[in-house]
């Protein structure tokens, strides 16, 4: 079974000539709600053998929602830096694709997620109940509106950082009421963007509601340096 884990990561740049984004896939080293850390290295020889530069017949595909039917583009560059999957990815002159682009271009896709099977062997359980994910062997990486627990208006916010919470959420809704006054793309795209509208307002009003005594976390991740850039690809 394909199981999958999504990632906050920012997306780091987006070029709107050559439609190539840089995103990040996943974060290193860092515990998950499946009590799971997934190391760096993890993704070397998937890379190694379906990777962009390799001969694999198979590579690792770039999709929407985990669905090999909904492929939006190709993935041009995979690099594991210090602590993210890193990934150079050219979208697609699909109807698909130009969706894509266009959620990029307006801020809707902010999220990213794998798909992936654990290799067993690689595996650890610490002394401290933590899995240790020390290779995976990687299916694919999507473009997602939101993670795999986005239908669950449950949050893990830090008390402190309620109103950057909800800064963001308003912020991700304004940008999908204006994605659909500006009616672009196809009417699947529009309709996608108003089922997104509704998941954000569900989390807004939850998050409004709780009590301001319930405890909450985000995990942001940290800013990296990497070798992976945009120019090496145009």
């Amino acid at each position: 079974m394909i199981q999958f884990k999504s990632s906050t990561i920012e997306v780091k740049d987006i070029d709107s000539v050559s439609r190539r984004v840089k995103i990040g896939l996943s974060s290193f080293g860092n515990l998950d709600s499946d009590n799971d850390v997934i190391t760096m290295g993890a993704f070397a020889k998937s890379i190694q053998e379906r990777g962009p530069q390799s001969l694999a017949n198979r590579k690792i595909q770039y999709l929407r929602y985990h669905d090999f039917e909904h492929q939006i583009g190709k993935f041009e560059a995979l690099e594991e830096t210090h602590d993210h999957l890193l990934a150079v990815a050219t979208l697609g002159r699909s109807t698909k694709g130009s969706d894509a682009f266009l959620d990029y271009e307006d801020g809707i896709i902010l999220e990213h997620s794998i798909g992936f099977n654990i290799v067993s062997d690689k595996t650890f359980i610490r002394e401290d109940g933590v899995r240790e994910l020390r290779e995976l062997f990687l299916w694919e990486g999507s473009a997602v509106t939101f993670g795999s627990n986005s239908n669950t208006p449950v949050f893990n916010v830090g008390k402190g950082n309620r109103t950057e919470y909800l800064d963001k959420l308003n912020a991700k809704m304004n940008g999908l009421i204006n994605a659909l006054k500006n009616g672009k793309g196809t009417d699947e795209r529009l309709f996608q963007i108003e089922m997104d509208l509704r998941v954000v307002q569900s989390k807004y009003n939850s998050l409004v509601n709780l009590e301001s005594d319930e405890p909450l976390k985000v995990e942001e991740p940290n800013e990296e340096k990497s070798n992976l850039s945009l120019k090496n690809f145009m």
